[in-house]
């Protein structure tokens, strides 16, 4: 239940990412990070390092686009709390 629930909110996460449009370098360097560890996330079996290094890189997402797209950091949060409760 908790991985189809997460596969959910990756792809919410996903289309929020697509619909973000006005960007600085900074921003694409977040968002290339956040698509490819979406893409980790939901294709590949990652190791435990590589999960903290992934939570840490959204976390840090979270934080850059609370003030500009607080509905995208929402979302970001979301699925960092789904990835909490599965023992990430």
């Amino acid at each position: 239940m908790e991985q189809q629930k997460l596969r959910e909110l990756l792809e919410k996460l996903h289309q929020e990412l697509e619909q973000v449009d006005t960007v600085d370098k900074n921003t694409v360097a977040v968002l290339t990070n956040l698509r490819e560890d979406i893409s980790k996330l939901v294709t590949e079996n990652v190791g435990a390092h590589e999960n903290e290094s992934l939570v840490e890189r959204m976390k840090e997402a979270v934080d850059h686009f609370e003030t500009g797209h607080p509905k995208l950091s929402m979302t970001i949060q979301h699925v960092l709390d789904s990835l909490a409760n599965m023992g990430f």
